[in-house]
């Protein structure tokens, strides 16, 4: 027989990145942190704009308006990079060189 473990998921309270790390405070007193590697958009992105974050879904996961991107607290704990596939990521590339019109 298995059983079914019911997990808390702490939420998020803050996010630090650096040049090669996403680090997350949680609400449980932990801080999760990352290769920036896992989430390419981050890589790709300027520091202001990794600064410009804000926290949804009251802190399951964390949003960057500008690079369109969304990440959970539990894919973090759970250890999951980003699932973009590389077509994806070379769309938004080739967009984020694109001047604006």
């Amino acid at each position: 027989m298995t059983s079914a473990i019911d997990l808390n998921i702490p939420d998020a309270v803050g996010v630090t990145v650096t040049d090669d790390t996403l680090s997350v405070e949680l609400s449980d007193g932990r801080t999760i942190s990352v290769p920036l590697e896992w989430y390419p958009r981050l890589v790709h992105a300027t520091p202001d704009e990794r600064n410009r974050w804000r926290l949804i879904a009251h802190g399951h996961g964390i949003h960057w308006d500008d690079l369109d991107e969304d990440i959970s607290v539990e894919g973090l704990i759970a250890g999951r990079p980003s699932g973009e596939n590389q077509a994806s990521l070379t769309r938004w590339l080739e967009a984020r060189q694109q001047p604006n019109k």
